[in-house]
């Protein structure tokens, strides 16, 4: 069992444990939910694990068990990492402390989405590497809790390259460029050209590939929106696949530049960037962007 703390009290705290058994979870989990608990000004530290940790935690701290929010690991991780991202924002701004000031223990789900292939993985330790960038103004301390039994050690070694203070650390932007650095498979042949991707048009291929009318309404919008942030387009926009995992490809005439694209809410004053990219990441399954000399390619996966 291994825990990395690099020193950072009045910024963004990325922590990492990394444990194989029960016993070593509470030895990870237990002192960093007492720091929470003794620090000044901020407000009950959450626990966010498997609902067997979670019981094994609540033994662990006995009568400050109370004193603990608990929520277990499926009610947080509900989508993409996207999702997180948003669901972490949220929580910070309706229940953290002055600056953000708060103890999170998360683990992630690992024998849902975030584990059940390479890409999905992949997905996964992009948002670790920009939570540095994306929570870097917050005072926020968080221990993200890998269980070996569930993670595996390719993605343990993963993510220790997104968390600051092990002996791997990358820079998020490179690190996440490196795992852009893989190109996207070539489109299948028989994918369908759309001159025009209003929301409308898409919504209708998708609901003919099988999509319920609600999810192709919403991948219609994520489509639609995502082409206005892009704009201009740089030819037709590309439809392939079978309820659930309906794709659209877009090309952009510009690159996007921004690792952080669609992470990060437009201010609500300022169209720019787009919101679609927000918009979609929130939506779809998986939102890809590759720059290259001739502008980007943006595929939006629903599911």
């Amino acid at each position: 069992m291994t825990t990395r703390q690099p020193p950072a009290p009045d910024a963004f705290d990325h922590r990492m444990a990394v444990f194989g058994t029960d016993d070593d979870l509470v030895a990870a989990a237990l002192p960093f939910l007492r720091e929470g608990l003794a620090a000044p000004g901020e407000p009950p530290p959450v626990a966010i694990a498997d609902p067997r940790n979670l019981d094994l935690l609540r033994d662990a701290l006995g009568r400050d068990a109370k004193d603990v929010t608990c929520v277990p690991h499926t009610d947080w991780y509900t989508g993409s990492a996207a999702n997180a991202v948003a669901q972490a924002a949220s929580y910070l701004t309706a229940h953290a402390g002055p600056g953000g000031r708060i103890h999170l223990l998360m683990e992630p789900v690992w024998s849902g989405r975030a584990g059940r292939s390479a890409r999905e993985t992949t997905e996964w330790i992009r948002y670790e590497a920009l939570a540095n960038l994306l929570f870097a103004p917050m005072a926020t301390t968080a221990l993200c809790a890998y269980d070996t039994r569930t993670a595996g050690p390719a993605v343990v070694a993963a993510a220790r390259r997104a968390h600051p203070g092990t002996e791997v650390y990358q820079d998020p932007v490179r690190l996440a460029a490196e795992l852009d650095a893989v190109p996207l498979p070539l489109p299948p042949a028989g994918a369908q050209p759309l001159a025009e991707p209003h929301a409308a048009a898409v919504q209708d291929w998708a609901e003919g590939r099988g999509l319920p009318a609600a999810d192709a309404e919403l991948f219609g919008a994520a489509v639609a929106e995502t082409a206005a942030a892009l704009a201009p387009l740089d030819g037709t926009a590309l439809l392939w696949g079978e309820a659930p995992a309906c794709v659209c490809e877009l090309r952009s005439a510009r690159p996007v530049g921004d690792p952080l694209a669609g992470f990060v809410p437009p201010p609500p004053t300022e169209p720019e960037p787009g919101p679609g990219l927000w918009y979609a990441r929130q939506v779809c399954a998986y939102v890809d962007i590759r720059d290259d000399a001739r502008g980007a390619t943006v595929r939006l996966q629903y599911a």
